[in-house]
């Protein structure tokens, strides 16, 4: 575990740069344009470059050296990251500027996360999957936590350009961390063996050894799924707590989950998770559900609050399962492409919830429970009306979807029993 921790090390530093820089960016285009789409654009430029461009990452991740396709992904972000500052200190800095460098460090992050995860499994030893991952979701929580606390002081004293200026030492940190350490190659078998040549079934193979294991396409819809249910609530969690809450609490709601998150990385690494993770994924996906229909059914500021410790908790809980039941499933010579077809198609649905939110909620649901509305006499008498009540009540519709989703993957045997039938690679 000792290179893996001085790797993950590395990585939390930068993940802390990084949101530091995501902040920062988010406050200027705000304050400079004032739009609430301006703003919104940059989640979307970060996260669709990577989704596209994820099969041909597989590929490469699996052709190259994985410690090289890490060093490349920080080398490029930080490059990425350095253009902006000198474009802020030159005083010419656009808006575009600040997409095209989100979509091109979007573009690395792809490499970064499948060799990361591919990596992992040649560095850690079976049995401490779980603990890993608990520690990569630790390092993730830690961003969420710490990050806007940071760069909400730092911007006042050291401005923007400072902010982004400690991101590109982060990179640099994190670089040097990779260039101390030597990976192992995967042992590969006739079957797993790369071709070198660029067909398209090289560009296929990650959905062909998907498909050809029930177990893992069930893991996979199943996430595709919840995922199109986290995009519509993530992006109408800060509407929601400011129909019924001040924007200091907004930012307390959002700090207690960031808390969940992280007390949830500590205890699966420290703990590695259960013998069954399938089971711990299902129970802590039914939490979450459970928590959105409260948020919901009864909003007030005690709720939010309870809800996004739960909830984010779970968070650190599901994705250290899934990711150890994938690095142990699937051959180590084939993971970047199996495990880039993953991400591409599980986080395809995250676009599609936050295209989809803002209208159900403004065209559909608010409607539903105003005043006058068709439900304010039935159910507006359980919920309320008036703003932000037409949230709840997706809330509770998406919390039950989740709910539901989560008994359907349950009651699909290859995928409940995964873990049985399925041997380890």
């Amino acid at each position: 575990m000792r290179v893996f921790t001085l790797i993950w090390f590395g990585q939390l530093i930068s993940l802390i740069g990084s949101g530091l820089t995501r902040f920062a960016l988010g406050v200027w285009v705000y304050q400079n344009t004032g739009s609430v789409t301006q703003f919104a654009l940059i989640s979307l430029f970060a996260m669709l470059p990577s989704i596209l461009i994820s099969p041909v990452v597989g590929v490469l991740v699996d052709r190259w050296n994985r410690r090289s396709c890490m060093i490349l992904s920080d080398a490029g972000a930080g490059l990425s990251t350095l253009a902006i500052a000198l474009l802020l200190f030159s005083g010419k800095l656009e808006v575009w500027h600040i997409y095209v460098a989100v979509a091109v460090s979007s573009i690395f992050s792809a490499f970064q996360w499948s060799a990361y995860a591919a990596a992992t499994t040649m560095l850690v030893p079976k049995q401490h999957l779980g603990r890993a991952n608990g520690m990569v979701q630790l390092a993730e929580a830690a961003s969420r936590l710490l990050s806007p606390m940071l760069a909400g002081a730092l911007v006042v004293t050291i401005q923007i350009q400072g902010v982004i200026l400690i991101d590109c030492v982060s990179f640099l940190f994190s670089l040097v961390t990779l260039l101390l350490v030597r990976f192992p190659k995967p042992k590969t078998t006739p079957e797993d063996e790369v071709r070198q040549s660029w067909r398209l079934r090289e560009f296929t193979y990650g959905w062909t050894y998907i498909t050809a294991r029930p177990g893992l396409l069930g893991l996979l819809i199943f996430f595709a799924v919840i995922n199109f249910f986290i995009g519509v609530v993530s992006v109408l969690v800060t509407p929601l707590v400011l129909a019924f809450a001040s924007a200091t609490v907004l930012g307390t709601v959002l700090s207690i989950g960031g808390s969940g998150m992280l007390v949830g990385g500590l205890v699966m690494s420290a703990w590695g998770g259960p013998k069954k993770r399938i089971l711990s994924v299902f129970g802590f996906t039914l939490s979450g559900g459970l928590s959105i229909l409260l948020a919901g059914l009864m909003p007030s500021v005690p709720v939010f609050f309870a809800a996004a410790f739960i909830y984010y908790f779970g968070v650190s809980m599901i994705n250290g399962c899934d990711q150890a039941i994938w690095q142990s499933k699937v051959a180590p010579a084939v993971q970047g492409r199996v495990f880039a077809v993953r991400s591409m198609l599980a986080l395809a649905s995250l676009p599609l919830g936050y295209l989809i939110a803002g209208p159900l909620v403004d065209q559909v649901f608010e409607p539903l429970l105003a005043v006058s509305g068709p439900l304010a006499g039935s159910i507006g008498r359980i919920i309320g009306v008036g703003p932000g009540h037409g949230i709840g009540l997706l809330f509770v519709v998406i919390g039950m979807l989740t709910m539901l989703a989560t008994a359907g993957g349950y009651l699909y045997l290859p995928l409940r029993l995964l873990e049985e039938q399925l041997p380890d690679a």
